[in-house]
């Protein structure tokens, strides 16, 4: 049975675009960390995943792909934990992303914290954790206020190759 998807609700980006600002801030904050980018990619697609959020889903494999992540990698991120494709470091943070998205449920379990800060610095802890508080913001307010999805264009890229 197919069902209708629900048009979008409110633009919210122009009805309150200082918020909008605001969170973008808090994203170059995260970019000027010395976070991997395709790293920041996997968590905002866990994120994303665990949130239902097809918008971003949408946004950030297309963004992954034109930044040369391998899209059989995209493919297993909801799987990370049986994928050999990912290292310790992604693994860690995927960890930590599932534990904060979820932390209702998990309250930051100790192990998975103590897994995150043996693979990254201090300050990068602390830009993981916005990288997910930020997409976790970005995941409520797309899926509460139905942005349509499938046009996003990604205007990232590699240097010296086109962007798509």
């Amino acid at each position: 049975m197919e069902r209708d998807v629900e048009p979008t609700r409110l633009a919210y980006a122009e009805v309150l675009p200082e918020a909008v600002r605001a969170m973008q801030g808090l994203e170059r904050v995260v970019d000027a960390s010395t976070l991997e980018p395709r790293l920041r990619e996997l968590v905002k697609i866990r994120a994303s995943q665990l949130n239902g959020c097809a918008y971003c889903l949408d946004m950030h494999t297309k963004d992954a792909i034109a930044m040369g992540e391998d899209p059989q990698r995209l493919h297993l991120v909801a799987a990370w934990r049986e994928a050999p494709v990912f290292d310790a470091r992604e693994r860690a943070a995927l960890a930590w992303t599932e534990s904060l998205t979820v932390v209702a449920e998990t309250s930051a379990p100790r192990d998975d914290y103590e897994w995150m800060a043996s693979q990254f610095d201090t300050a990068e802890q602390v830009a993981l954790t916005l990288a997910i508080v930020a997409i976790n913001g970005w995941n409520r307010l797309a899926v509460g206020f139905r942005n349509p999805v499938g046009g996003y264009v990604s205007h990232r890229h590699l240097e010296g190759s086109p962007s798509r």
